[in-house]
């Protein structure tokens, strides 16, 4: 099963910016639809961006339409979340997934956004 490790949280101000990075092990990587969720304190993980295996199709949020982007590097195994125009309501831990048919989805850690007001 394909691992992953989230890098890139941290505090910003609102209105700021942060990429968030997600690096997934094995050599398939190519081949997971890869995803972004959020999960703030008290509340339920919520989907917040993916995309296909091929990278051509692109999915979000509504509240993050706009604002945040996904986008791969598969030389470099990667996915990137990169997050413009931050709001305070954006503060959550920020979760990696790897989604293909036939095998189980994957998660990383978790990397925390905390965004001031």
């Amino acid at each position: 099963q394909v691992q992953l490790v989230e890098s890139g949280g941290g505090l910003v101000q609102a209105g700021g910016s942060l990429r968030l990075s997600c690096v997934a092990s094995g050599r398939t990587f190519s081949s997971y639809g890869m995803g972004w969720f959020r999960q703030a304190p008290g509340k339920e993980r919520e989907f917040v961006a993916r995309d296909s295996w091929s990278g051509n199709i692109t999915y979000y949020a509504d509240s993050v339409k706009g604002r945040f982007t996904i986008f791969r590097n598969n030389a470099k195994n990667t996915v990137y979340l990169q997050m413009n125009s931050l709001k305070p309501e954006d503060t959550a831990v920020y979760y990696c997934n790897a989604q293909r048919p036939g095998s189980p989805a994957a998660w990383g850690q978790g990397t925390q956004v905390t965004v001031s007001s």
